[in-house]
């Protein structure tokens, strides 16, 4: 199996630190509002790689951080936490507001039909680590401490930026959430471990005591001390989107690996690409920010959204509209029909061979950097060949595209009783009553195709 390592550009072989195992984080939530479709593709893309590896016979051990703390809104001194800013709107505690939203992103994972994580865990039930963290950083002489705050020193790691490619002295101020103007700050790329409870955030609503004095995380710490916490100092994959190569991984790798030594991260970083939306970039003053509830009150159902993603590669961009959806959600249906042949028919030997090179060719694109679109292609070769699915067969693409077409279930006694009726009185040329049951099957949801194999039924929705 191979990936692309965003860390030297370079497609390299999954090579596990532990034989059979791979230790796998992802960047989660920021638990402030809806996820829209934008990070619904980026957690579409972890599942696909979890699936695969899955598949390729690795037990996977997945951790996912939650980030209920420390995630400012602006470059500016004046930033404020974003959960304490949506809190303040919403009239609630910042604790009810992270509560509600991370119910909300897992309902909405449950929906799209994505594998749970190992183990899901909020930043702020990770504060004794990242303490911890911090002072191995001040110890090792890679952080300082200021009034404001407490930051990692750039200067003192030689290949700060390796993720990007960039040597320091190259690398802009990144337009981020800890990129603040603290005039106490020795360097400008120097990012916040721990902020205080001073200036703009006395009257911060989430803060905790420390050896330095009260206050909370900064957003990047939480995940290297998560990783710490539940993997260990080396991991085998972590994901995230493109967005966070210059700032967030950059940063993580900085103050882990200098916590550990120079002990690696990561083995393999893996980066989706944007989703756009009408060939631009998602924004409010577009309004073209969408959620999962946008998608389902347009009448398509979440597994549409699924099947649109999977129909591009995760590193090249992919432009959203809602009729490209609406062409997505015509192919699931036509998926889901020949899904249906499973209750109808059996694939011939001839057939059944066709589905096990089948098997093969979709397993050999996954391996090859989780080539999705490749897999549909073939999909798409197998229902134009007329093949009837085995059950085998389903369970395969369901564990590797999660479409659940083995949950579809066989018509019921009368409903095949009805088609029966309606075989013998076309045979009869009874076209009246063969018109009647048609419109009574209708109206259960079932579709009927008239083929030289026999009448063939499927639901028409679902």
């Amino acid at each position: 199996m191979k990936l692309y390592n965003t860390l030297g550009r370079t497609i390299q072989e999954v090579k596990p630190l532990k034989r059979g195992e791979i230790k796998l984080y992802t960047c989660g939530p920021t638990v402030y509002h809806y996820y829209h479709i934008g990070n619904l593709r980026k957690s579409l893309f972890d599942d696909t790689l979890k699936r695969t590896l899955m598949l390729n016979n690795f037990a996977v051990q997945h951790v996912m951080n939650i980030t209920d703390v420390g995630h400012l809104t602006n470059d500016a001194d004046e930033g404020d936490d974003k959960l304490q800013s949506r809190a303040d709107e919403e009239g609630k505690t910042v604790w009810e507001v992270a509560k509600f939203y991370t119910k909300a992103f897992t309902q909405d994972m449950a929906a799209l039909n994505v594998l749970a994580p190992s183990k899901l865990v909020p930043a702020t039930q990770a504060i004794k680590q990242q303490v911890a963290m911090v002072q191995a950083l001040l110890d090792k002489g890679f952080a300082y401490q200021v009034e404001q705050a407490i930051y990692f020193d750039v200067s003192k790691l030689k290949d700060y930026g390796k993720l990007t490619g960039q040597k320091l002295d190259q690398k802009e101020v990144a337009a981020r959430q800890d990129v603040v103007t603290d005039p106490d700050k020795k360097n400008p790329q120097d990012f916040a471990l721990w902020f205080f409870t001073v200036g703009r955030f006395k009257d911060h609503q989430m803060h905790w005591p420390s050896p330095w004095g009260e206050g909370f995380p900064g957003w990047h710490l939480e995940c290297s001390a998560i990783i710490e916490q539940e993997l260990g100092d080396t991991i085998d994959i972590h994901t995230g989107g493109v967005d966070h190569i210059g700032t967030h991984h950059t940063n993580e790798i900085a103050q882990s690996e200098a916590a550990h030594d120079g002990k690696p991260l990561a083995n393999l970083w893996l980066h989706s690409e944007f989703l756009l939306v009408n060939d631009k970039k998602m924004s409010k003053s577009l309004k073209n920010t969408y959620t999962l509830e946008d998608v389902v009150k347009k009448g398509f159902h979440p597994l549409d959204l699924r099947l649109f993603y999977l129909q591009a590669h995760y590193r090249t961009q992919q432009n959203f509209t809602w009729e490209v959806l609406e062409a997505a959600q015509n192919r699931r249906q036509s998926i889901n029909a020949w899904a249906d042949l499973r209750h109808q028919a059996e694939a011939d030997e001839r057939g059944q061979q066709l589905l096990i090179a089948a098997t093969n060719e979709m397993q050999k694109a996954l391996a090859n950097d989780l080539d999705t679109p490749r897999v549909l292609a073939v999909l798409s070769d197998v229902i134009n060949a007329g093949v009837a699915p085995t059950k085998d067969f389903l369970e395969y693409l369901d564990a590797a595209l999660g479409l659940q077409l083995l949950d579809r279930a066989d018509i019921t006694k009368r409903q095949k009783e009805l088609i029966t009726k309606r075989e013998k009185a076309r045979a009869s040329k009874d076209f009246k009553e063969s018109d009647k049951l048609r419109d009574e099957l209708l109206k259960d949801g079932i579709e009927l195709n008239d083929t030289p194999r026999g009448t063939r039924w499927s639901r028409n929705a679902g």
